[in-house]
């Protein structure tokens, strides 16, 4: 108080100041505002979407799609909108529409906070009908606190000079509802090929549900079950909102609403294109795509989709009539970059028949054994060989079953596999490379089903969620995955191990030529390069795939390393091929939309021929790669164990000189060892702890859990066989001696230093032996010169004559005994050219 009193005149005066400021900048808010053009009719007639969103081929000169092209747009009275439309987007947009004065502040910060913690950028709408009117009749798309308050000021002003139903009309007739498709006439007539007054309630609850995100809801995209659920929630609002009873209610919930077919807009590649344009939907919104006029270069290779389309549409037509598969889809990328080149969603994209707008390029599906390959990389990740035996034998694979139950009933499992015959002892590149069920499973299990499934992840298969519902059906196709991220995962095989991410845009610019967004490929290596190798020799392996596919199948190219893996569900609903080399990655798909089954018989039989057919044509438009050849361990015999090598007579291993049939001594040589083995023949579990199969041989394989399952058959199997066996008493007990130092050869060679180039020179080695010699080998310079198999051993030479004679020279001199021990010695000489 005693402050206040001092400074009481201060104080007036700074109030007086600030008042007069704060009178002062309202005014010159309000000067801003005076001067805001005021919307007329005539305003909404010229709609600002002039610069279309363009999307081309990856050469950005086909042209695929104007997003704007040919704009369709009928404006009719506000007496000739039927009255279901009007309320449904009442309820939706603006539920107090008659009620407020053009503006809601408080509604627009509820939806903002609502939309935000709930991460749903389609949910809540802040905007008033009547702001929705000015911004998008006369305002730009950008998103500045001056433009809001603009489109607020306006949408007052609006409500002062045009009737309630007047701002309604111009919303209806103005809005957009997906493409090039304006107000809802034009939308009933394109959707549902009737009038806007004549729309149901249903009808009317989805034509609701489009404005929103017209691209996402799309009745001829790939989320129709998120527009079912966006119309379901357009009637809950008319429900609460009087506009319809409960029973109307119930009534529209469950009526089937049939939706024209599309008609063609002068779009190319119609399945690639609306991917594309849900891509750039989700990364710059509906606004900046619909009036933006971008400018997008994509991936697509033109000349190989108009291929891909013929082939599809002529191999799905021919499929139909052979096999009552009558649809079909194909997509293609290229491994090294993830960029996809081909896309064909269906045989016929305008084909309403088939639901042919469907992309089942991105639909869920089961894949058959083209899951295969995965499970047995990652065996060959934890240490498991293409050469593993396992044996495929009818086996009772769940635990709550007895072992002789062979039977799938209740909760038992025992698969048969496609040919209804088993093998017996199998190795892996033998069961992956003729598709066999049971040696799968087994290997699944080896790899483990967790780590398995975090590997497909890995390989960008995203749609595998639940492990507990496939468990070691996972392997023959339980999940369901798309064949966009099928074709993308085999790429990593064919990129020897380095997953480059799928993408469909190469370039995004800007209405003013600015660079948005450049593709740039990172790969990222997730599997080691010989195990991608040990995949695709597998699958090229043309000769281990025979037995079941025959040598000249359609997965076969003469010229070409092609790898490749087919895949069919148990009810034939769905047949898969996809295959590759080390430039390209197809994969094909064909069944039946309505998920009704093919006709019994393989993929290889229905799917693969357009498969190849496509295949032939796109290769021949790139340069030939072949695979490398995947390492190989130096000695096997030493480093792994027999089960691991395709030894099944027993899996204990006992290394013999083969020179003297005693056991071998350290000094043995590699390629004169032999084996025996013994321990019976015996499951895999019963020599590899499935964790650890480098490891040593388990002390008690009984604890694996699947070990009696897998025994009891391969047992059952042996006692069948007449197989004769060896056991401990066939060891030999001595170690072989042949080999050590006193007993190996010791030889010289005497040489001239100086030697005439026209010299005809004869060399002679000097050898003290233990046991006979059967060769002498001679190198010059390290190049082969010749050998010598009899005694006196000596070899003669002209030095002019031999291409690779210089002044100064190293004869090298190696010699074999009987029993392989081998020695050498070296000599140096000088020659006069």
């Amino acid at each position: 108080m005693r402050f206040y009193k001092k400074h009481k005149k201060l104080i007036k005066t700074l109030f007086l100041f600030g008042l007069v400021v704060s009178i002062f900048g309202l005014s010159l808010i309000l000067l801003w505002i005076s001067t805001f053009k005021i919307p007329t009719l005539e305003s909404f007639a010229e709609r600002k979407v002039t610069q279309s969103t363009k999307i081309y081929d990856r050469t950005g000169e086909v042209l695929l799609y104007d997003v704007f092209k040919d704009i369709k747009r009928t404006v009719v009275p506000f007496e000739e909108i039927s009255i279901n439309i009007k309320n449904a987007t009442i309820a939706t947009e603006d539920t107090e529409f008659y009620n407020h004065l053009g503006v809601r502040p408080v509604a627009f910060l509820r939806a903002a906070i609502t939309n935000l913690i709930t991460f749903n950028p389609y949910g809540q709408g802040g905007s008033t009908i009547t702001q929705q009117v000015v911004k998008n009749s006369v305002l730009t798309q950008e998103k500045t606190i001056s433009r809001k308050l603009k489109e607020w000021v306006l949408a007052v002003r609006l409500e002062q000079v045009l009737s309630k139903d007047q701002i309604l009309g111009i919303y209806l007739n103005e809005t957009p509802y997906g493409g090039s498709v304006y107000g809802i006439e034009e939308a009933s007539q394109y959707f549902l090929g009737k009038k806007a007054k004549d729309l149901n309630i249903a009808e009317a609850a989805y034509l609701a549900a489009l404005p929103q995100a017209p691209t996402y809801y799309s009745p001829y995209g790939n989320h129709l079950e998120s527009l079912e659920n966006r119309k379901n929630f357009v009637l809950s609002r008319m429900l609460q909102e009087g506009f319809i009873d409960q029973n109307t209610y119930e009534k529209a919930l469950v009526e089937k609403i049939e939706f024209a077919p599309q008609s063609n807009q002068g779009i190319k590649a119609p399945h690639f294109v609306i991917y594309v344009r849900e891509l750039l939907t989700q990364k710059y919104g509906e606004d900046l795509i619909e009036n933006g006029g971008l400018s997008v270069t994509t991936t697509l290779d033109w000349d190989l989709q108009q291929v891909a389309e013929e082939i599809v549409k002529k191999g799905a037509l021919e499929n139909k009539q052979k096999f009552d598969a009558e649809n079909a889809s194909l997509l293609a990328i290229d491994p090294k970059t993830g960029e996809i080149l081909v896309m064909v969603g269906s045989r016929d994209y305008f084909d309403d028949q088939i639901d042919g707008n469907f992309n089942i390029a991105l639909a869920s599906r089961q894949p058959g054994s083209s899951f295969k390959p995965f499970a047995y990389a990652e065996a060959f990740t934890k240490g498991y060989t293409p050469e593993t035996v396992l044996f495929d034998l009818k086996t009772q694979f769940s635990s709550t079953c007895p072992p002789n139950n062979l039977t799938s009933e209740g909760s038992c499992y025992s698969p048969t596999n496609y040919t209804g015959t088993f093998r017996g002892p199998i190795t892996m590149r033998e069961a992956l490379a003729q598709s066999v069920n049971v040696p799968a499973i087994k290997t699944l299990y080896l790899a483990g089903l967790e780590d398995t499934l975090n590997f497909a992840k890995d390989l960008g298969i995203e749609t595998l969620t639940d492990p507990g519902r496939y468990g070691l059906t996972l392997v023959i196709g339980g999940g369901e995955v798309r064949l966009l991220d099928m074709v993308s995962a085999y790429g990593v095989f064919a990129n020897e191990g380095i997953r480059n991410e799928n993408t469909a845009i190469l370039e995004v610019k800007d209405k003013n030529g600015n660079i948005l967004e450049k593709h740039e490929s990172v790969g990222k290596r997730i599997l080691d390069q010989n195990v991608a190798l040990q995949i695709s020799d597998i699958l090229s392996d043309n000769a281990a795939r025979t037995p079941v596919f025959g040598a000249q199948s359609s997965l076969y190219f003469p010229n070409q390393d092609v790898a490749v893996k087919t895949g069919t569900t148990n009810d034939y609903r769905d047949g898969w091929v996809i295959g590759y080399t080390p430039n390209l990655v197809a994969g094909a798909w064909a069944g039946n939309n309505d998920n009704h089954s093919m006709k019994n018989l393989s993929a290889s039989a229905i799917v693969a021929p357009l498969w190849h057919e496509f295949m032939n044509k796109a290769l021949a438009t790139r340069p030939v790669e072949s695979f490398p050849n995947p390492e190989t361990f130096e000695n096997t015999l030493v480093e792994l164990k027999p089960t691991l090598r395709s030894v099944w007579l027993g899996g204990i291993s006992h290394l013999i000189d083969t020179t003297t049939g005693k056991l071998a001594s350290p000094d043995t040589p590699t390629d004169v060892l032999g084996e025996i083995t013994t321990g019976g023949v015996h499951s895999i579990l019963h020599w590899v702890d499935k964790n650890n199969p480098r490891g040593p041989i388990p002390t008690n394989p009984e604890q694996d859990p699947q070990y009696l399952l897998w025994e009891y058959p391969v047992q059952k199997w042996v006692a069948t066989q007449n197989i004769s066996l060896l056991d401990e008493n066939d060891v030999p007990t001595d170690i072989s001696d042949s080999h050590s130092t006193d007993k190996k050869p010791k030889v010289s060679v005497s040489i001239p230093k100086n030697i005439r180039g026209s010299s005809s020179i004869t060399i002679t080695p000097s050898i003290q032996s233990f046991f006979s010699i059967k060769k002498v080998e001679y190198y010059l310079n390290s190049i082969y010169l010749g050998d010598s198999v009899q005694k006196p051993f000596s070899i003669t030479f002209v030095p002019n004559n031999i291409d690779n004679i210089s002044s100064k020279n190293t004869l090298r001199v190696v010699v074999y005994d009987s029993v392989q021990n081998k020695t050498e010695s070296s000599s140096s000489f000088n020659v006069n050219l």
